[in-house]
């Protein structure tokens, strides 16, 4: 019998080679499909990672709309507050010369301390020719020891009359019938541009009582016109501690405070910064 004799191919130039690359195709095309597959697999499991964190993810509220006109509360203005009723006693200024009228403006809530305060005033600002005086009593001020006297006066100066205070001075110290009153000299300003004296009182506690005091013509008000403007402050018919300290005042008046019309040579040596009608008493400067 004759055997079976396998066919093999020839051996010439790339057989052995062309045997390798037949068997290797598919092995390198297995390879690729399986990479294909992973590629695939890795994109569908991404692309259903990102719709999950989607799913779950808070939406963002949609753009509200901008209105035409901005928006005005109708809540109604609240209504003004009723004018205070006035305490009991008479306060009162003395005018020995009647020729300024006094002026005593309604009682008043001060915002920043919330005390009620009065005020007196004699005489315009904007009339340089004549002294002009604006006091506030503050009754119920208690023991403490006030705000210094330059943000008092600049806090009075801009309230109601409008005015500003522009320049300060020399500081001092006067004797009045109210005890020691602390006093400085201060340019305000409003229509009008004038020296004058601030002060406030130290020793009249639970009351106390400051302002300004303005001399004619441009000059600073003397020491003595300042106390006896202040000599002239009463206040009768009320019983409480206020009114214990006006009627201890009383008892330390100045008699030199008269009404007698000063010599027309006082006048003439420049004495504009006192009272009209009182005498003059050396004193320290404000």
């Amino acid at each position: 019998m004759q055997s079976e004799r396998r066919f093999e191919p020839p051996i010439g130039e790339g057989g052995t080679e062309g045997l390798a690359d037949r068997r290797r195709l598919p092995l390198v095309s297995l390879t690729l499909r399986l990479a294909a597959a992973s590629a695939a697999i890795a994109a569908l499991s991404l692309l259903a990672h990102g719709s999950l964190r989607r799913a779950s993810a808070p939406q963002p509220e949609p753009p509200a709309e901008v209105a035409a006109t901005p928006f005005v509360p109708s809540t109604p203005a609240a209504p003004a507050k009723p004018a205070l009723a006035p305490l009991p006693g008479r306060l009162a200024l003395a005018d020995p010369d009647g020729l300024d009228p006094v002026r005593i403006e309604p009682a008043r809530i001060n915002p920043a301390t919330g005390l009620r305060e009065e005020v007196v005033a004699r005489g315009a600002f904007d009339a340089i020719e004549s002294p002009a005086l604006r006091l506030t009593l503050t009754r119920d001020a208690g023991t403490a020891a006030p705000p210094s006297l330059f943000v008092t006066l600049a806090r009075r100066a801009a309230d109601g009359p409008a005015l500003a205070v522009i320049r300060t001075g020399a500081r001092g110290r006067v004797a009045t019938k109210f005890g020691t009153v602390e006093t400085l000299e201060a340019t305000l300003a409003g229509a009008a541009r004038r020296i004058c004296t601030g002060f406030v009182t130290l020793e009249a506690a639970p009351a106390r009582i400051d302002g300004w005091l303005c001399a004619p013509l441009g000059q600073p008000p003397e020491p003595r016109a300042l106390a006896c403007a202040l000599d002239g402050l009463t206040l009768d018919g009320a019983e409480e501690p206020a009114a214990g300290v006006f009627r201890a005042a009383e008892g330390r008046r100045d008699p030199a405070c008269g009404n007698a019309r000063p010599s027309a040579a006082a006048e003439a040596a420049g004495r504009t910064g006192s009272i009209r009608g009182r005498r003059q008493v050396s004193g320290s400067r404000g």
